[in-house]
């Protein structure tokens, strides 16, 4: 049986918080082979997710512990969906291809994902053309504008 206990989470996200990249996941899935990808990722404030779509899977995510934005985004870059995840919402299933993106708002935040495997690294494609990659400073910036983004709107950057 595979258990994650509350002194768990708590260790993943202080490895989150000692991480360049805010971030720590554990692994439910045995192998990245399976055909079920199932892992809880710890994501501090200040992580960047850019926004980016699965080709062949839908993704569904829980909040564990703390809130966080869910935005979807149509190809353009307008936001077509908006959610706060662990306050007003419990569980979302992005559709398959959909461009999203995630916002930790609390520190010690973890968030709980299942999408179909077996896992696949991001290609660029893989992220949207209008986003900046991690290493650009606009990234900053784009997370700011993730916290109060609306349904309807497109990041300036765009």
């Amino acid at each position: 049986m595979n258990k994650l206990s509350y002194d768990r989470l708590s260790g993943l996200s202080n490895e989150a918080q000692l991480s360049p990249r805010k971030r720590m996941n554990h692994n439910f899935h045995a192998e990245l082979s399976d055909p079920i990808q199932r892992l809880a990722i710890a994501m501090e404030p200040g992580t960047y997710i850019r926004p980016h779509r699965h080709l062949g899977s839908w993704e569904l995510l829980t909040s564990l512990r703390g809130r966080f934005v869910v935005l979807n985004f149509d190809d353009t870059g307008a936001v077509i969906d908006r959610s706060v995840l662990g306050e007003d919402i419990s569980v979302i299933e992005t559709p398959t291809a959909c461009w999203h993106a995630v916002l930790s708002l609390d520190t010690g935040g973890v968030i709980f994902e299942v999408k179909q495997g077996p896992y696949a690294p991001f290609r660029e494609e893989d992220f949207a053309p209008w986003s900046p990659p991690a290493d650009d400073d606009n990234c900053r910036a784009l997370m700011d504008w993730y916290r109060h983004a609306e349904i309807g709107q497109r990041w300036p950057g765009c």
